[in-house]
């Protein structure tokens, strides 16, 4: 091994141009790089000397360090490896190597039991096995935890020499929520681990707050001249972290006490590896434990009691148990919502066949939640009534994203890969209102204009909208998709169907003989649930007693209407953007 620092700052720089085929490395810009390299870590100014860098190319083609480098020189003045893969931190450890790294384990060993030394003992456990391996030539008997993908790695050592040499740094970031990434002055205090994952404390500015930084967020590093900021004299990172779990701090929220119930299958892992420093034993029966924390309320508080998943229940505080509650809701949610293959094609080929389809949990309630959003503050800035808006995603461009979720976008693309938007409405009457309809078919469609065709008939003209009834082939191509907000039944106007009935125009004699003669079909739809529905199918509305129902009619078409005529609302699915979380 080197004997002096400096020297292996050398070594190190010199094999890492040396690896960088993309570029050529004379005498001159090896003498740079190290100088370059030593001012960094050392803070050294004068420079390395041409004699230094060609002694070093020479120890390390030697065997003296055990190196042995195939460094060769091309057209008498560049310096380059000879195999494309070698690098001097490749190499095996020596004998040498190996019993001065045995002195050093004997060493730390001496300490083991000490309060002072107590974070050594898993790393000289680690040394020692990684050792024996090497000097037995078998295989390591101790298996640590590591991932070997993590990121922001390269940047631990260049943080550390920051923050002990006080040196400030320009820092380009983007968080996970940040839309893009952003550079600034950083002034680092403390790098912290939490569970395989690397932090850094510093701050922007001297009446800036303490911010944590994730190394695997971080996207460039640079040297910055700007004056460094001490760190407040009164930090302390024992007493900063002492009061949360994890590295999400806030300075001026106390602790909360927290008690929690772990099932009896469960408790062992807790009771040996508490979630913080101040968990106390409360209770112990045959079904369990309960337990208390003092933490704050953070995420990774969550995150450890979600961890259990059905092993552990919040007792108190209740902000907690909500959070609990409802992100369990939403991980069912997700499950709920996953659209299987033979569900769609069987709900594809009913709409064929019967005229209508029902698919359940199509939205998680976080998506409804956001699209019931949407809805409430257009309507309370507006004067219009909600029941029958139409032209509904113009006018509330950001449901578009919403309502064309990952799910939805499956379903038009299994039903007809070309199908376009024709028309969006958004249904919402008050419980004490009629909801009762007659039995109809859907037969008109909206339109940009009036021109006088053959086959088109029954113009109208309703809130400044043109309406008109096409051919029959027209409406054979058109389907619909009835988004429910609210749970869909009997009591709050759930749709009266009779399947079959979809496949051509009919008299309103027809309509009569075939309902009376027709037992209906109830389509009951849980919120979250879709119905899909051909517009000559005949349906008509059940009374509605108290609920409210809150429904959003999307119709959607293939075909073209004739010339001088066009859809009112046209507007292709490959625009729909997804959710912007």
């Amino acid at each position: 091994m080197p004997a002096n620092r400096n020297a292996l700052v050398r070594y190190k720089t010199i094999d890492k141009c040396l690896q960088n085929r993309y570029k050529q490395w004379s005498l001159e810009d090896l003498i740079d790089a190290c100088s370059d390299a030593l001012y960094d870590h050392e803070g050294i100014l004068k420079g390395v000397s041409k004699r230094t860098i060609q002694a070093d190319i020479q120890l390390m083609r030697s065997d003296k360090l055990g190196y042995n480098a195939p460094i060769i020189v091309r057209d008498k003045k560049y310096y380059s490896y000879e195999n494309n893969g070698y690098s001097i931190t490749n190499i095996p450890i020596t004998e040498q190597d190996l019993s001065q790294l045995n002195e050093t384990i004997e060493f730390l060993k001496q300490f083991k039991g000490f309060s002072h030394f107590k974070e050594l003992d898993g790393m000289v456990q680690k040394l020692e096995d990684h050792v024996y391996s090497k000097k037995t030539n078998q295989k390591p008997v101790i298996d640590f935890e590591k991932n070997e993908n993590l990121k922001g790695l390269e940047h631990l050592d260049e943080l550390y020499q920051s923050i002990i040499k006080k040196r400030v740094i320009h820092m380009t970031y983007q968080s996970f929520k940040a839309r893009q990434e952003s550079s600034f002055d950083f002034h680092p205090y403390l790098l912290k681990e939490f569970r395989n994952r690397w932090f850094v404390f510093g701050s922007k500015n001297e009446r800036a707050e303490l911010l944590s930084l994730a190394l695997d967020r971080i996207i460039h590093i640079a040297n910055s001249e700007s004056r460094y900021i001490e760190q407040p004299t009164n930090f302390n990172a024992h007493d900063y972290f002492k009061d949360t779990i994890g590295v999400s701090v806030s300075p001026n929220l106390k602790p909360e006490r927290v008690i929690l119930f772990i099932t009896h299958k469960h408790a062992p892992y807790v009771l040996t590896k508490p979630f913080h420093s101040s968990q106390k034993l409360i209770e112990k029966d045959h079904y369990g434990v309960t337990i208390s924390l003092d933490v704050q309320h953070n995420f990774e508080l969550e995150k450890d009691i979600l961890g259990l998943g059905d092993g552990i229940k919040v007792i108190s505080p209740n902000r907690l148990k909500r959070n609990i509650k409802d992100r369990l809701q939403g991980g069912i949610d997700l499950y709920q919502t996953e659209i299987n293959e033979p569900g769609l094609a069987t709900a594809t080929k009913r709409l064929e066949h019967n005229g209508f389809g029902l698919l359940n949990y199509v939205y998680t309630k976080r998506e409804l939640r956001k699209i019931t959003k949407q809805l409430d503050t257009y309507f309370a800035q507006s004067n219009e009534l909600p029941f029958g808006k139409r032209t509904l995603l113009k006018d509330i461009p950001a449901l578009k994203g919403l309502l064309f979720n990952k799910n939805l976008l499956r379903i038009l693309q299994s039903i007809d890969p070309k199908a376009f938007l024709t028309k969006a409405i958004y249904f919402d009457k008050p419980p004490n209102a009629n909801w009762y309809v007659t039995w109809h078919q859907d037969i008109p469609v909206n339109v940009t204009n009036k021109i006088e065709l053959e086959g088109y008939s029954g113009w109208t003209k309703k809130k400044d909208i043109t309406s008109v009834c096409p051919p029959e082939d027209i409406l054979k191509n058109i389907f619909t998709i009835r988004v429910h907000l609210d749970d869909t039944d009997s009591r709050n106007g759930a749709l009266k169907i009779v399947p079959g009935s979809h496949n051509k125009k009919l008299c309103t004699e027809e309509i009569s003989t075939i309902t009376e003669n027709s037992i209906p079909f109830l389509c009951e739809v849980p919120a979250g649930g879709i119905q899909l529905m051909k517009p000559l199918l005949l349906h008509s509305s059940s009374k509605s007693k108290k609920q409210k129902r809150r429904v959003i009619h999307l119709e959607f078409a293939s075909v073209n209407l004739a010339n001088g005529i066009d859809w009112l609302e046209k507007e292709p699915l490959e625009n729909a953007d997804g959710e912007d979380d």
